[in-house]
Formats: structure tokens, C-alpha cells, sequence
């Protein structure tokens, strides 16, 4: 088992759900970690909390992952003391609707497109050549079922955790070479505010969505992250896929009276 203490692990989208838990896990490990979002009060937060519990160092980045320019600029001006990222995890993503394809919102699909693809794309095309001049490096991308089978009313944000997928596994190809492990969590139903995004803050819609079972939380999903980051230098897992216990795929569930 790898030790976590003092390596320097980037997380994007951490002042929410998955993104967040990841900060906390990797920061009771002994890592010293780099948040990224947008909401730059919840980053300085969370910094704020982390440094107090765990004693690691924290470096809190306003950062939308969307905006090419300003994430190559931003993680190039990094200082030489965070410059050396051990584990990236991308996490940063988001479904915005669930509407048959002839009745969704154009504009729905290009803020999927931009966050779950292209924001990956950017820090990870930022992020992976000090890796390889280093000669070791972690990518754990946060994917979903949703990337494996489709489901109605969900084209285009299947779409996009299909292209995870498919980096994913064309990256751990590309890098073989140069001993770069590239891993890819998929999990099925987990609440956090990914429903009140997808359906615009309605809660009760939010709500139903895991009416009647035991959903996976942020942290069992973090749980997993670690595990991967932590196996022996020849162990690389490429894919963990998790489901609540009532889950057995994208449409299947058993809900309780």
C-alpha cells in the first residue's frame, strides 16, 4: 500500500458532493491538496477546515474548468511547491436536464460537453506533462454507469461519461510508457447536489430521484478513489463501478414502500 502523506493531489469541482469528500479522504491521509471550483467563499472554506482537522497544506483555486485559457494559466503559474502534482481527480461535472432528445435545451448540452469533456481534457492536457517529466503520476477520472448503457432522456449526458470512458482507457494507452496510471470511478445513484442541479433546484424532483433506498454518499465514493490511490506501484485499477444495494444498473432500482 502507497502512502498518501506529503504527495500533492489537484481535485476539481471539491467544494461539493464527490469533489468534496476526495479533499477530506486524501487530507486525512496526509496529502496536502489543491481545490478547485468556481465558488471561491466554499473553497476558502474548506480550506480553512481542512488545514484546522487535518494539519496538511491546502491551496484553495477559484478555477472554471471550462475555460481553457484560464486553466492552462492558472495551473502554469502554479509556485514550484504545488507545481509537482502526484494525483489528479477529475471530478468537475454535471447533468443538466432529463428530456427526451427532440425536447431538451441545446444550451443543456454545451454546458455537459464543455464541463464533463472538455474541462477533463484541459486539466488533464495542463496537468499530465509535469507527470511524465517526473516520471509518475496518477489520473483518476470520476465517470459514471451512465458511461457504460444509456438510458432514456439522457442522451447527451451519457454521451459525455461515454467520452470518459473512452479517454480514459485511450490515455492509459497513451502514457504506458511512462509509468502514468490512469483509473476511472463509475458510480451509479449518489446524492448528492448532482439532481438539484440536473433539475434546476426543483427539490422535490431532486428528491424522488432516491425515494425508497440507501443511496451511495460522496464518501463511499471517495472510499474508492483512495483505495486506488493507494495499491502497490505495479497494481494500476483500471475501473471500479459502484451501485447502491438496490441498484442494478442505469434504470433498475428497487425501491422500498
Amino acid at each position: 500500500m502507497i502512502s498518501l502523506k506529503n504527495k500533492i493531489i489537484f481535485i476539481t469541482g471539491a467544494t461539493s458532493g464527490i469533489g468534496k469528500a476526495c479533499a477530506y479522504a486524501f487530507a486525512k491521509e496526509g496529502a496536502n491538496v489543491i481545490i478547485s471550483a468556481r465558488r471561491k467563499e466554499l473553497l476558502n472554506e474548506i480550506a480553512d477546515d481542512i488545514r484546522t482537522n487535518h494539519n496538511v497544506n491546502v491551496l484553495p483555486l477559484m478555477l472554471d474548468v471550462r475555460n481553457r485559457k484560464e486553466v492552462f494559466d492558472t495551473i502554469n503559474s502554479l509556485t514550484d511547491e504545488w507545481k509537482k502534482i502526484d494525483i489528479l481527480i477529475n471530478n468537475a461535472g454535471l447533468a443538466r436536464g432529463l428530456n427526451k432528445f427532440y425536447e431538451d435545451n441545446p444550451d443543456n448540452w454545451e454546458e455537459m460537453i464543455d464541463t464533463n469533456i472538455k474541462g477533463l481534457l484541459y486539466v488533464t492536457y495542463a496537468i499530465l506533462p509535469g507527470m511524465i517529466e517526473r516520471g509518475f503520476g496518477h489520473i483518476i477520472n470520476i465517470g459514471s454507469i451512465a458511461g457504460h448503457e444509456a438510458y432514456p432522456k439522457g442522451a447527451v449526458y451519457c454521451a459525455t461519461k461515454h467520452a470518459v470512458d473512452a479517454i480514459t482507457k485511450s490515455l492509459r494507452m497513451d502514457t504506458i510508457d511512462k509509468n502514468i496510471l490512469v483509473s476511472t470511478i463509475d458510480p451509479g445513484l449518489v446524492e448528492t447536489n448532482f439532481s438539484k442541479i440536473r433539475f434546476d433546484g426543483d427539490e422535490e424532483k431532486a428528491k424522488a430521484v432516491y425515494k425508497g433506498l440507501i443511496p451511495l454518499t460522496g464518501e463511499d465514493v471517495a472510499d474508492a478513489v483512495i483505495f486506488c490511490a493507494t495499491r502497490p506501484p505495479h497494481v494500476n485499477i483500471a475501473q471500479i463501478t459502484l451501485l447502491a444495494s438496490q441498484q442494478a444498473s442505469a434504470t433498475i432500482v428497487y425501491r422500498k414502500e
